[in-house]
């Protein structure tokens, strides 16, 4: 046979298989870099794509943003048809992971103080820090970010996302942004703002990424969380993913 024709025929036998399986939204309120990039690229699109490569019970998963209120809506009132991506339990009052199934970590980050190097915030200078404005993501509450703030009688600042956060710090219509520091690097890098922004270190707790999958969707948890516990042994996920570091 020639090899047109093999090819033909397995991309028929693909598309036979992606027919026939059920498909599964997996859902994301992230709409900024690392995370979600554009063109189809960023971390949670190339961990979708990833799965289906495994083809894990005959399931395909499809990526659809959703924003962070409505999501939470449906996750409260049951009616969501999917899964979530990039999760924590602490971030649904959920840290004893009983009111929904949660894979292990496929990333994780730390939380970091951004600010102009003309007007720097460290957040270990305490009497620097009261009165800030301090840019968040919109619907979000990060394990202990808010009391820290309130300590230092910090002003939250909300935008509709992280990356909308700090183009507001660029423009100097705040002081800093909390940030996960992977989101805070490729930022300053796709911008070229390695002079004009500092990183430091929150002494908080990190994020875990996790998939966060309601119960009704039990058989679809115990075909993905295996694979998401053997991703940190991938060297193929490894590489794919050194690319948003």
């Amino acid at each position: 046979m020639r090899l047109s024709a093999v090819l033909a025929a397995l991309a028929i036998a693909l598309l036979g298989r992606v027919a026939h399986a059920q498909t599964v939204t997996v859902y994301t309120s992230a709409n900024f870099a690392p995370l979600m990039v554009g063109n189809g690229r960023g971390l949670y699109p190339d961990l979708v794509a990833y799965l289906n490569l495994q083809h894990p019970g005959g399931l395909h998963f499809k990526l659809a943003y959703l924003p962070r209120k409505r999501l939470q809506v449906k996750l409260e009132d049951g009616s969501i048809d999917g899964i979530v991506i990039g999760m924590m339990p602490e971030w649904f009052d959920d840290a004893a992971q009983t009111k929904y199934l949660w894979t292990a970590p496929f990333a994780y980050d730390r939380f970091t103080l951004v600010s102009r190097s003309a007007r720097p915030l460290d957040p270990e200078r305490g009497d620097k820090l009261e009165g800030a404005t301090i840019g968040l993501a919109l619907g979000y509450v990060y394990p202990g970010i808010d009391t820290w703030m309130a300590r230092h009688h910090m002003v939250r600042n909300n935008a509709p996302s992280e990356e909308t956060s700090l183009d507001k710090l660029v423009l100097g219509r705040i002081d800093a942004v909390v940030v996960a520091e992977s989101i805070a690097r490729y930022y300053i890098k796709k911008h070229a703002l390695s002079g004009q922004l500092q990183i430091h270190a929150l002494p908080l707790e990190g994020a875990e990424r996790r998939f966060l999958v309601p119960h009704a969707q039990r058989g679809v948890f115990e075909q993905i969380a295996p694979l998401v516990r053997k991703l940190k042994d991938d060297p193929a996920w490894q590489q794919r993913s050194a690319a948003y570091q």
